[in-house]
Order: structure tokens, then sequence, then C-alpha cells
């Protein structure tokens, strides 16, 4: 169990801790529990796999007997932040941010607890940053800011020869004042985030003293990229996001399961709760067989489970195994794969209700699926055991499909040999 004084080596050991400011870590060894915040503008109604580093951050922020305050930016993402961006984002209508923020709101709900004695709380800053009245903003806030302190922070100095916006140039000061605002009225005095954020938190904490007098602080995280250089979190159908909705539980386990090698210790420290003992011996693992891939199955498991819960982790699961490994044995086939996030990783054909009322053969099936050329070819496979329906090898070169052949109610995976699949779609 982590305490609040070990938080800081714990993140450094697990490669969480870009950046701090001075001072951090006598705070956190010395004084009452701690509260701290990070903020997610809802440019989109789902966090991705990117996000996960800071929502860790707040996880272990807790764990260590901190409050974690999860910050949802309904009323800065009205603004932009410029930060690591080259040219300015496009801005959203309330309705489009306030649908956003409620999707994040519900994906981080289950990071962190909120009950108990370091209860977590979830925050919208819309609630104060949108009555906020402008004469009132720049005379308490932008009073205390000036421009060249503004300019030399790296989210604007890396936008003047594009240009800026004075909407996204006055970014840093909202973020500054949610800052003071959680400070004066939760007693917040960490702020956390990715180390993009760091001008951003460092305006924050020169509110915080000079309006208050009072002491904040500050924590960033690196920016991940892959080994290969590529950023971290994208797939070939663009992010990796924590909404089912958007990448499927299958699709997310797979994501982690793919990862590089040179990958995969560091994503084991950062995105699950093992102990470093654990990490280690999976990576032991790992350079015993590389090819069996333990440290990613790992990895793939805790994360999934994390983000998707016990019940789509094990689906997942059996549907990996449905595709690369069906009979092995231990395939968790209890949890049975979910054959419609299998049709959506394969080819699939149609396959009327009365046409399955007519227990069509096999062998036309194979044909109109494009596993066969002719009805000579799949004969000739099923003599030689080379299709299977749902996993079962076929021997009967006379063998009907009938409703019985169905699962979930509408589907049928027809395989030959061990790389070629089309899931059947009764409709």
């Amino acid at each position: 169990m982590t305490t609040q004084s070990e938080l800081l080596d714990t993140l450094r050991r697990r490669g969480f801790v870009h950046d701090a400011t001075p001072g951090l870590a006598e705070r956190l060894a010395g004084g009452a529990p701690i509260t701290g915040y990070v903020g997610f503008d809802p440019t989109a109604d789902s966090l991705h796999v990117g996000s996960l580093v800071p929502v860790m951050g707040l996880a272990w922020l807790q764990r260590a007997g901190g409050m974690p305050i999860a910050l949802v930016g309904g009323g800065t993402g009205m603004v932009g932040d410029p930060s690591g961006k080259r040219t300015e984002r496009p801005l959203l209508t309330v309705e489009e941010i306030d649908r956003n923020a409620a999707g994040i709101e519900r994906q981080l709900r289950r990071f962190v607890a909120f009950t108990g004695p370091t209860a977590a709380r979830m925050r919208n800053n819309a609630d104060w940053l949108r009555p906020l009245g402008l004469m009132d903003f720049l005379r308490d806030t932008g009073k205390h800011f000036t421009v060249n302190y503004m300019l030399q922070k790296e989210s604007v100095r890396a936008r003047m020869d594009e240009g800026i916006s004075f909407t996204e140039f006055a970014y840093m000061l909202t973020q500054a004042y949610d800052f003071w605002h959680l400070w004066r009225t939760e007693g917040c005095e960490l702020q956390m985030g990715g180390s993009d954020q760091w001008g951003n938190i460092t305006a924050g904490i020169e509110l915080v003293a000079r309006r208050e007098s009072g002491a904040a602080h500050g924590l960033v995280f690196p920016l991940l990229t892959t080994a290969s250089g590529s950023k971290f979190g994208k797939s070939e159908d663009g992010n990796v996001w924590l909404d089912p909705a958007r990448t499927s539980p299958y699709k997310f386990y797979q994501y982690w399961l793919n990862l590089d090698d040179r990958d995969v210790e560091r994503c084991l420290k950062l995105f699950t709760f093992l102990e470093l003992d654990q990490i280690a011996a999976a990576m032991r693992a790992q350079s015993a067989d590389p090819a069996a891939r333990p440290a990613q199955r790992r990895l793939a498991e805790e994360v999934t489970r994390l983000v998707h819960g016990e019940e789509e982790t094990a689906k997942a699961i059996a549907t990996s195994r449905a595709i690369f490994a069906p009979r092995a044995a231990g395939d968790g086939a209890a949890a049975g794969p979910d054959y419609a996030v299998l049709a959506g990783t394969m080819p699939t054909c149609g396959l009327t209700r009365a046409e399955l009322d007519d227990a069509p053969p096999l062998t036309e099936l194979l044909v109109r699926a494009g596993l066969a050329a002719s009805k000579g070819e799949a004969r000739r496979g099923i003599e030689g055991k080379g299709f299977s329906v749902n996993d079962e090898p076929v021997s009967d070169v006379n063998r009907r499909v009938t409703a019985a052949d169905v699962r979930q109610e509408r589907y049928m995976l027809l395989r030959k040999g061990k790389k070629n699949y089309c899931m059947v779609v009764v409709e």
C-alpha cells in the first residue's frame, strides 16, 4: 500500500514523472492528505488511451491517501487549449461540449472511488466559468499576468509563427482560474496533467500565490510515443477510445495484445496496478518465450478489465482465442466468444431465415462464403477435415446447416484451415 509520502517515489519508479514543482515532495511527506486534480477538456465524447496516463495519476493519488478531483472542462472547452496543437481547434457548440462532458464523466467514474474517506469529486468548470463576467475576469485574473509572461509559455511561443487567436492566447488564464477556484473552494493544492500542460499549471500556481498568497503545486506526466516513434494510442482505425461504442472491448484488448515488445514493460508500469515485482516476473516470462507474448497478455487483460470490466474482458479473451486458437486448452470457452464482435473482424455473408429453414448443404454455403471455389472443392476440403462450423471440424460431405448451428440467434462461424474465416449472418 503506497502512502502519501511515498507517492512521488512510486510515480517516479513507474515512469509517471516528467517534472514537478519544488516543494511537492516535502508537502506530500509532511502534511495532511493532499487534494489534487486533473482537467479533461471535452473535445470528444470519450477519452482515449492517451488520456489514461493522467487518469491513472488520479487513481494513484487516491490509493496513496490523497483526494482526487476529476475536472471536466465544460467551460475551458469553449475556448480551446492551444497546447501541443499547430493550428487552432475548431470551436464546438455548447450542446456538443455538454454531450461530450457527460460521456467523459461516465468514464472517469471507473477509475476512482466516490465513497470513503478519500472520496473523489467530479466537477465541471462550466459551473463557474460560464457565469463569470468578462470585466470581473479581466480585473481579478488578467491583471496578475503580463503579456511577456504569457508569451514565454511554450503553448503560445510555438504558435507565434502560424498565429494564435486571442481566444486561445487567453486559455492559460481560464485554466489558471480553475486552479485558483479549486484551491479556494475545495482546498485543492495540486494540479496534474501531461507535460504539455506545464505552462498552464504554473500559471495557476502563480495566480494562487498572487491572489491568495497561497502555495500550490504541479506535477506533469510524459507525453507517450511508441518505441517506433508514433503517437501512443493510435491504431490503423485512428484513436483507441475508452468508449466501447467507438472501440470495441475486443479491439481494445487486441491493441494491447499486439503492442511492440519494446513498449510492454513501460505500459505495465503506467497502465496497471501490478506491483513492480509482478511486472518483473511477467517480463522474465516474456524473455523466456517471447512468441507466446505473456507480458502483452497480462497487460491486455489488466487494462481491458480496468476500462471495460470483468465480463467484457472475458468476452474479449474468448473472442480472441476463438479466432486465433479456437481449440487451445483453457481457452475461456465458458465465457463464449462474442459472435457479434467476431463479425466485425472478418468477412461476412448473409443467409435468410427461409434459406436456413430449408437446411442448405454446407458445400453451397462454403462456396457462398468464398471459402471454396466450387462445391467439388468444398467436398474435397471436408473429406480432408479442412473446414469447421463454429470451430467444430466437419467430416460429412453431406452435412447440412440448420438452426442448431446458429449462435447468439443469428451467427454461424465458418473456418477454412487456421486463418480463413467467414461469419454467416442470418437475416
